[in-house]
């Protein structure tokens, strides 16, 4: 890319809070011109986005990415679903992974690669319970005061 261009990189913080992260793939997504340039406005909302395997296709759903203001009539809708661009094998690995119990696939960021190309990082894990998001708590806050203290 060119100097003075600034790399896309959003992140999903809510993801790693809720979730114990057991593997991470990265993916391609269909996306239309406008979510492109949404995209690069940082007009993206993914803390409620979560995976879907629907007909052994991987698709995106409640991930808002705002309307392009610039854009004319045929813009893109905000909340529509996007289908994930992985290789059978990893989709298959994925399958079987979620059909065990209590595993799901949600968005852990979204980054533009050194070609341009916008690719999803997706994680594959469980969901944390009450109390090991209360331990995450008091390490992040053990970790700060230390740092505070040197």
């Amino acid at each position: 890319m060119a100097k003075g261009i600034k790399k896309i990189e959003i992140s999903n913080k809510r993801a790693r809070f809720n979730f114990h992260i057991e593997e991470t793939y990265e993916a391609g997504m269909q996306l239309v011109g406008t979510e492109v340039k949404s995209i690069r406005n940082n007009s993206v909302n993914m803390g409620d986005g979560y995976c879907v395997l629907q007909d052994g296709e991987l698709f995106l759903k409640n991930i808002h990415i705002s309307e392009f203001s610039l854009a004319s009539y045929n813009s893109h809708e905000p909340m529509r679903d996007r289908k994930l661009l992985l290789n059978k094998r990893e989709l298959r690995k994925i399958e079987m992974k979620i059909k065990s119990k209590g595993y799901t696939v949600f968005p852990i960021r979204l980054y533009e690669n050194e070609r341009g190309i916008f690719k999803m990082e997706i994680g594959l894990g469980q969901g944390k319970k009450t109390f090991d998001k209360r331990d995450d708590l008091k390490e992040k806050d053990i970790a700060r005061d230390i740092q505070r203290f040197k």
